[in-house]
């Protein structure tokens, strides 16, 4: 190789950094020597790089909503030049919290409970296997199993699998004829009243009707955080549905009505995460 090759390789090769990081964060992780609090731990994944870094900066964005309240931004005041001081303390960050069916399938079902019961957060979006996952748990236990189960075998044995979770079909059976008198109920209620459902307005009434701790709609129905699920038909819930529209057919569940509501708490918070 030439020494003019060489040259232009060293050019490329060892060229050197021409914009300055004034501003930049180095990696660092964490230091364990002097012992962490969980708060440490927790801060330092910022500074990890990758998805540790992601994960860091959600953590932030979920602590500064939780932390936000009216009185740190200027406060609407009446005619008097008064302003509640207990609305000023109430008046929260609006937090939607939104997931899909497997978590509450999965043992973060008690993580949302948690945060559901304890009202961190305000509003809540799923799945119909979101919510209907939670009532069947009330109904028999989910199971631990292998991704690698014969699909045909657990067929055989009439067993529900998700992922490597399994379930009796049995529980499902129990949710439908839980929840059939309440479909029945809730037509009275509409026939007498000309008030159709919406998903929120029927969940809601589940999780009054299930009165069971353990629920995750339960304490939205206590707390009255509204729970929506455009999908609401799109599993077992809908197969109730379905059947129930032969049995005792014209009860309404007005999806429009839920889009609208979710779509008003969104454009009339003050600040929404």
């Amino acid at each position: 190789m030439s020494s003019q090759a060489l040259k232009d390789i060293a050019a490329v090769l060892l060229e050197p950094t021409k914009y300055v990081l004034e501003n930049g964060i180095p990696v660092q992780g964490p230091n364990f020597e002097n012992g962490l609090s969980l708060q440490d731990l927790l801060r330092s994944y910022e500074r990890i790089g990758f998805q540790a870094t992601s994960f860091g900066r959600a953590v932030e964005i979920v602590n500064r909503m939780r932390k936000w309240r009216s009185s740190e931004e200027p406060v609407a005041v009446n005619g008097l030049g008064e302003a509640s001081p207990h609305n000023i303390a109430q008046t929260r960050c609006t937090v939607f919290l939104g997931y899909t069916s497997n978590l509450m399938s999965s043992g973060l079902r008690e993580i949302l409970l948690y945060l559901v019961k304890h009202k961190h957060v305000s509003v809540i979006v799923t799945t119909a296997g979101g919510v209907e996952e939670d009532f069947i748990k009330c109904f028999g236990d989910t199971y631990l199993a292998d991704f690698h189960l014969s699909g045909l075998e657990l067929r055989k044995k009439i067993i529900q699998r998700i992922g490597n979770l399994v379930i009796p079909n049995t529980n499902y059976c129990k949710f439908e004829k839980w929840l059939t008198p309440i479909m029945d109920t809730m037509l009275e209620e509409q026939k007498a009243s000309g008030e159709v459902w919406s998903p929120s307005t029927m969940i809601h009434r589940m999780g009054k009707e299930i009165n069971n701790e353990e629920s995750v709609y339960y304490w939205a129905y206590k707390n009255n955080i509204p729970v929506f699920c455009p999908a609401i038909t799109d599993g077992a819930i809908g197969d109730v549905v379905y059947m129930h529209s032969f049995r005792n057919p014209g009860l309404i569940i007005d999806i429009a009505r839920d889009i609208r509501t979710l779509n008003e708490l969104s454009r009339n918070s003050k600040k929404a995460g």
